[in-house]
């Protein structure tokens, strides 16, 4: 292969993996490894790494899939171009000519497998008891596109992702540092599955005509974009409702901090109540519900560390 031919490759492989979305699966697992300092006082760096590394090998591979799957069946080919936004239309490797089919198929092969290996590392040598939580992750990201299951194209998209970045990123790093699994970690867990499912839901907006046509019909496109700011606004309250509960069950004010992101929860709200027919004018709502994420994981790091620390 000559050199233009592998920089060219390259360039479609980083395209792909996108890292400036790791985000999703890094803010879950540094609030598991915060769990366990709360909890138990310990913190691994060895073996957080590997776990960062591991899940970051999955999420390549489930996008390499994602990509394959959604171009084949039309999806992201019928995405106008007066839609196309860096929130939605998959990671366009294949629609920009980045990757062939078989370029992205064999990536996704190369990196789940390696995310694999890596989790067998690290059942083997750290903590045999996340090896059914690395299963159950691994196989909602290959089928979370891939046939026969396609959940994303039969109304499990949400609920997939919601499980997969909440309870399972955040119990399987807690269970690696701490050796348990702890009630109060699967409660913190789920306001992080709740706020990145409706990341998932906002994004679905713009490729709302695209998913109708090519038949993938997560729940935006079932319950159309109107009924669907419905959903978007019960996300946010569940998560917010759940810090109440955290505080309560921690018996400590400070994990109230999570709640800074409110006001821009809120705005998103309003913005994609008005604007849930404009997709311009809603791409701000798709920022601040992402901005919510990071936001949110941040103070919730923070509060399990301060917790420890002054309670």
């Amino acid at each position: 292969m000559r050199k233009e031919e592998l920089k060219h490759l390259w360039h479609g492989f980083w395209q792909l993996a996108d890292p400036k979305i790791w985000i999703a699966s890094t803010v879950p697992m540094v609030v598991g490894a915060a769990m366990a300092f709360n909890i138990t006082g310990q913190f691994n760096l060895y073996w957080f790494l590997w776990c960062l590394i591991g899940i970051y090998f999955i999420e390549i591979g489930k996008n390499a899939v994602n990509e394959v799957v959604d171009y084949v069946s039309g999806v992201d080919r019928f995405v106008a171009p007066g839609n196309r936004t860096p929130f939605s239309g998959g990671k366009k490797t294949i629609i920009d000519g980045k990757l062939t089919v078989t370029e992205a198929a064999i990536i996704a092969v190369l990196t789940l497998t390696a995310g694999g290996a890596v989790g067998l590392y690290i059942t083997i040598s750290a903590e045999p008891k996340v090896f059914l939580v690395g299963v159950v992750g691994f196989f909602l990201a290959i089928f979370y596109s891939l046939p026969p299951l396609k959940l994303a194209y039969r109304g499990l998209g949400e609920l997939t992702v919601g499980l997969s970045f909440g309870p399972l990123i955040v119990i399987g790093t807690y269970l690696v540092q701490a050796h348990t699994i702890s009630l109060p970690v699967i409660l913190i867990s789920l306001p992080i599955g709740f706020l990145i499912a409706n990341v998932l839901w906002i994004n679905q907006y713009p490729d709302y005509e695209a998913d109708k046509k090519g038949n993938k019909r997560n729940w935006v496109v079932r319950l159309g974009r109107r009924r669907g700011v419905k959903i978007y606004t019960i996300l946010f309250i569940a998560s917010y409702t759940l810090f109440l509960v955290v505080m309560v069950v921690f018996k400590s004010l400070i994990w109230l901090l999570p709640l800074v992101s409110l006001p821009i929860a809120y705005q998103a709200i309003i913005i994609a109540r008005k604007h849930y027919n404009n997709i311009p004018q809603l791409l701000q709502a798709n920022a601040k519900t992402i901005q919510v994420y990071q936001l949110t994981g941040l103070t919730m790091t923070l509060a399990a560390i301060l917790d420890r620390l002054f309670t």
